[in-house]
């Protein structure tokens, strides 16, 4: 269920299931971050650029958006939802969280 935010609070397991089925992972971290290393799948939009390229961002689908501890990607989030998007989905914990749920990471394309 989606908060009064616009947006939902989920967990790696639940993301991991969604980006399975098709779902849209965005990463608004910096490029020095981003160089640590990505979630598989992933599109990089920086945090400060996503209102010139939110036009980049599906809305045909579920989108989850992650940062490196969920506070960036939660702002990303109320964002879109505030430009009409649906189905909004932010990564709590970041993608620390995704690491230390075992999840892997790998290198940026």
């Amino acid at each position: 269920m989606f908060g009064l935010s616009g947006f939902k609070e989920v967990d790696p397991g639940y993301v991991a299931e969604i980006a399975a089925k098709g779902a849209q992972l965005i990463d608004v971290r910096t490029e020095a971050e981003v160089a640590q290393g990505v979630i598989d799948g992933a599109i990089h939009i920086p945090l400060h650029l996503l209102p010139l390229r939110a036009a980049d961002i599906p809305q045909d689908k579920p989108v989850v958006i992650y940062c490196r501890s969920g506070a960036r990607s939660a702002q990303a989030c109320a964002f879109m939802a505030a430009q009409g998007y649906r189905n909004m989905h932010n990564l709590s914990g970041g993608i620390m969280a995704w690491a230390r749920s075992g999840n892997a990471l790998t290198q940026p394309r």
